[in-house]
């Protein structure tokens, strides 16, 4: 008997399997992360929220056509995100491909209620292509037909390596079926695990021509916005997979050379999705520091031009703030005088909302936000190797 070579010749594909026993452990530390993620997220208020929403959902948008090799503009991105959080009312155009990458994701994220349909995915297929596709035969907004096979390859012209090779196009509508089928009655299982098991099984089909890696991690959206039953934009699962980007390509090709079981795949899932919580937290964590920061110093009469470079510095984030503050850099965002630079943060060292850098300042004395652990460091040299 010939060994399997791809998931869908397992005799019991298209059923996959798990060990429950040996997921419980990384499945409990999500669940626990989960639930510190949106406690957190209960506590600070709509504004700061809905401006949390907007920072992870477009870089979300961007990890998730990088992954596939394509770039496009966080600004455009951050410019039509706003438009749908209600944050702005117009902005720049955006580009189209843009705008249908958010229609997918915007789609998945808030009628989780509705079911997932064939009708459903081909319309979120075609929003990625809104204006067809330079590849030549390639179908928009319906199940690839062609008879050659869809692999998915790298290497040169003529040594190209073969990593997955997906069930014939012939058999896409019947496997689709069954997966749809699956999707739509398995709400009521545990939805992290339902969540992984749903994106290898999407990926093993490849139903599309181009856009299954998008159109997959969305189908992971709307079964974790199902799970949590409600729509939540503070968990970035694809911008995880991005930092994670080789591991994600590794995990899914064991997966897809297996025989249906996926235990492996389901630990490098959970142990993403924790990561992405974690990574939530430390963003609300960042919005509650900044919020304090305000209350603590609510009665310091500040200039309008020292409230710019304070909320500046505490827009960057912990040690983000490149170089810390100078009165050189105090003129470039203020557009003041050097003098007047000075004298503004005098006034700022000696209210207490700023500090003095630690270590050597170099030509310009530097100065940190008075916020432990918000001190910008620079980053260590490398030492030459010995030759």
């Amino acid at each position: 008997m010939d060994p399997i070579r791809w998931i869908w010749q397992a005799p019991s594909w298209p059923r996959l399997t798990f060990d429950a026993a040996r997921l419980a452990r990384p499945l409990a530390l999500a669940r626990q992360e989960s639930g510190a993620l949106f406690g957190k997220a209960e506590v600070i208020g709509l504004e700061e929220q809905a401006g949390l929403e907007h920072e992870v959902w477009s870089h979300e948008a961007v990890a998730t056509a990088a992954i596939e090799g394509e770039v496009i503009d966080l600004a455009a991105v951050r410019s039509s995100v706003a438009r749908r959080l209600g944050l702005a009312r117009q902005g720049p155009a955006v580009p189209r491909n843009v705008e249908g990458l958010l229609d997918v994701m915007e789609n998945a994220a808030d009628d989780w209620e509705q079911p997932l349909t064939r009708e459903r995915l081909c319309a979120w297929q075609a929003a990625l292509f809104p204006g067809g596709s330079s590849l030549r035969n390639l179908v928009i907004g319906e199940y690839r037909s062609s008879d050659d096979p869809m692999q998915i390859v790298s290497g040169p012209h003529g040594r190209e390596i073969v990593h997955y090779q997906a069930v014939a196009s012939a058999a896409v509508r019947a496997e689709m079926h069954a997966f749809l089928e699956w999707f739509n009655r398995t709400v009521d299982l545990d939805g992290l695990l339902r969540a992984g098991v749903a994106h290898v099984w999407f990926e093993s089909i490849h139903p599309f021509d181009d856009g299954n890696g998008r159109i997959g991690r969305a189908v992971v959206d709307i079964a974790l916005a199902q799970d949590a039953r409600r729509s939540s934009r503070l968990l970035g699962i694809s911008s995880a997979m991005r930092q994670r980007q080789a591991a994600y390509y590794d995990a899914l090709n064991v997966a897809q050379r297996g025989d249906g079981e996926v235990t492996p795949w389901l630990e490098w899932f959970l142990d993403t999705y924790t990561e992405a919580c974690r990574t939530s937290a430390k963003l609300i964590d960042e919005a509650l520091a900044r919020a304090r920061f305000w209350t603590d110093h609510r009665a310091v009469p500040l200039n309008e031009m020292q409230r710019r470079v304070l909320c500046r510095m505490l827009d960057a984030g912990p040690g983000r703030f490149d170089g810390g503050l100078t009165a050189r850099k105090y003129t470039v965002i203020t557009g003041t005088t050097r003098v007047t630079a000075s004298r503004h943060i005098a006034d700022l060292l000696e209210k207490g909302l700023i500090v003095r850098a630690a270590g050597p300042s170099g030509r310009s004395t530097r100065y940190d936000l008075a916020l432990p652990g918000w001190e910008w460091r620079p980053p260590m040299k490398r030492r030459a190797a010995a030759e």
